[in-house]
């Protein structure tokens, strides 16, 4: 019974020694990965997700302002064949 135990502690040390070193290889793996990802798109200059929506917002911003211009612009123009 005492070597059964001995052999199943020793197993059992193998398999929990297999596991920690996957978990690292695996994290390893994932972090060279997005080392990789970041760097291509450093490389191709493209933006993140979070200055894409900000970016997107500032153009609405502006084609808001841009629209209220032209109302009022053409506002002056009718107004002004009016008077005489």
């Amino acid at each position: 019974m005492t070597k059964s135990k001995f052999v199943i502690d020793k197993l059992a040390k193998i398999f929990e020694q297999g596991l920690i070193s996957y978990k690292d290889l695996s994290s390893e793996i994932i972090n060279v990965l997005k080392s990789k990802r970041d760097e291509i798109v450093f490389k191709m200059k493209l933006t993140s997700k979070e200055e894409f929506d900000v970016l997107t917002k500032r153009v609405e911003n502006l084609e808001k302002k841009l629209e209220q211009f032209k109302k009022s612009k053409l506002k002056k123009k009718i107004t002004k064949v009016k008077k005489p």
